[in-house]
């Protein structure tokens, strides 16, 4: 039994894990920001995707590979996040790179 004093996070936390249900879309893009920070030392900018999978989640993750002035000549990077349905980050791939300025084309000019 958890007390009302316990945070509701760990309460959370502890029905997902026992029950091994898939965490909420949310909690899904927060643990990739979270593991994905972690492993390369920098702050993700956002998350551009996220999809459920049947082996759990999928996240594209956008960073700032390299600082530059002005911002918009910054060099980012779209990494693709692979979490299973508890959150915990599996494998992930640094994708394409490209000026923070860039904007995608999709009428194929």
């Amino acid at each position: 039994m958890t007390s009302d004093r316990e945070p509701r996070k760990a309460r959370s936390s502890a029905r997902q894990e026992s029950a091994g249900e898939r965490v909420s879309a949310a909690d899904a893009m927060r643990s990739a920001i979270e593991q994905l920070s972690e492993l390369l030392g920098r702050a993700p900018e956002s998350v551009s995707s996220l999809r459920p999978t049947d082996q759990g989640w999928e996240a594209d993750v956008e960073v700032v590979e390299l600082e530059r002035i002005p911002e918009t000549t910054s060099v980012m990077a779209s990494y693709q996040v692979v979490l299973d349905p508890e959150g915990k980050l599996l494998a992930y791939e640094r994708g394409r790179r490209y000026t923070r300025a860039q904007v995608d084309r999709r009428d194929g000019r």
